[in-house]
């Protein structure tokens, strides 16, 4: 058994009040109790953060590496244009991760389709509303299942 992080960044705690025609009607606890079903029948657990605060999900992606975390599942949220500190966290502690977006972002504003974290990722999942994150996790399952 692996133990996955699902780390979500700013706003996401909005989910299911915030612009409900973009990014959907489930809110941010449903889908971590979806995606922790998910990893549970892969044999695998999940573990969720979610913050509005750069410094703090910097913080929780320290406190990964020592606590035996095998896999990120990240939305950055707004960070993605903007948080070279947060990619430079992930960087230092060389966990495997997956970045994931409720929308295309590659056909928003010209501003959201600048990732900081999309060169550096395992793989990337945009557009597919909250079942994105189920995506994720099995994706995570299966790129953990190869390693030797």
């Amino acid at each position: 058994m692996a133990r996955l992080l699902l780390l979500n960044g700013p706003n996401l705690n909005l989910l299911g009040s915030r612009e409900p025609d973009l990014y959907g009607a489930d809110t941010l606890a449903s889908v971590e109790s979806r995606a922790a079903a998910v990893a549970a029948e892969a044999g695998h657990e999940l573990v969720a953060f979610q913050s509005n605060a750069e410094h703090l999900l910097i913080e929780r992606v320290h406190q990964a590496a020592r606590e035996s975390i095998a896999f990120l599942i990240v939305n950055p949220g707004a960070f993605t244009h903007t948080s070279i500190a947060l990619r430079d966290a992930i960087l230092a502690v060389r966990l495997p991760f997956i970045e994931v977006h409720l929308t295309n972002i590659h056909a928003r504003e010209p501003f959201r389709r600048q990732s900081y974290f999309s060169d550096i990722a395992a793989g990337c999942i945009v557009g597919l509303g909250t079942f994105g994150y189920e995506v994720a996790v099995r994706a995570a399952a299966r790129h953990l299942a190869r390693k030797p």
